[in-house]
């Protein structure tokens, strides 16, 4: 019997723009949901257009763009997927995400990755279970300007979408044993809703304000990653983290 429950990654990389659009609409096609889809990549043919619509003062903050926004930018396969935006990420520099992985980034919720010395994509490849030196491959692809795609998937069909990602271009295809961390199952009822990864980042008083935020927007559009984004972002505009990458010190207000 086959479980809906996402308990697989599959990870590749493709080399062209045009191989992302073909296989996000195939895996949408298989089932997949567009909220366990992620695509990395700098090199998108419309990042001119991005330049001028996201100011510098956007991506230095990491902030997080509505994916029909970019959608209408690009006319392609990131308006079917949600929390598309840009970000900056250590080592690679600014790179357009979409689906889980920009909050992932965002909220360095699989340890401290965003913004950390010594951090940056392969730290989070590596705590999904991915081996250092394909880590390091899948950086250094990213940054040379090829693309990143990694579907959540039940774990009795990562084996049919492994071959679809194959047989769509994917290459160095990764299969790990763990998905993305996402903070609640649905809307946080409590602190003890939240998932260890994000709960052990944050401060009681940082924990209240996550799910406040992350309640307010899940309420208000039903997606779960925009909800995440929007409740990191909140923590970022309030805290700074300490040094053991908590996010726990009150900004002062000036």
């Amino acid at each position: 019997m086959s479980s809906n429950t996402p308990e697989r990654t599959v990870s590749a990389v493709f080399k062209q723009e045009n191989q992302i659009d073909a296989v996000v609409r195939r895996l949408l096609d298989r089932g997949v949901s567009r909220d366990r889809i992620s695509v990395m990549g700098n090199n998108f043919q419309s990042q001119t257009r991005i330049a001028g619509f996201i100011t510098k003062k956007d991506v230095i903050l990491g902030g997080l763009r509505s994916g029909a926004i970019f959608g209408s930018l690009f006319g392609s396969f990131l308006g079917l997927l949600t929390g598309v935006g840009v970000l900056m990420i250590p080592f690679v520099g600014s790179v357009v995400s979409a689906g889980p992985i920009g909050a992932v980034l965002l909220g360095a919720a699989s340890g401290a990755l965003a913004g950390s010395a010594g951090a940056g994509l392969a730290s989070l490849l590596i705590t999904l279970g991915m081996e250092k030196e394909k880590a390091t491959i899948y950086e250094t692809r990213l940054k040379a300007g090829e693309f990143i795609l990694m579907a959540e998937v039940p774990a009795d069909r990562s084996g049919e979408f492994q071959l679809l990602i194959e047989s769509a271009g994917g290459e160095e295809v990764h299969v790990s044993e763990m998905t993305l961390p996402h903070p609640c199952n649905g809307r946080c009822q409590g602190v003890e809703d939240l998932s260890p990864e994000v709960r052990s980042h944050l401060s009681e008083e940082a924990q209240k304000i996550f799910i406040e935020r992350y309640n307010a927007v899940l309420d208000e559009n039903n997606d779960g990653i925009k909800a995440e984004q929007a409740a990191w972002e909140a923590i970022h505009q309030q805290f700074d983290e300490d040094e053991k990458g908590i996010w726990s010190k009150a900004k002062v207000s000036i």
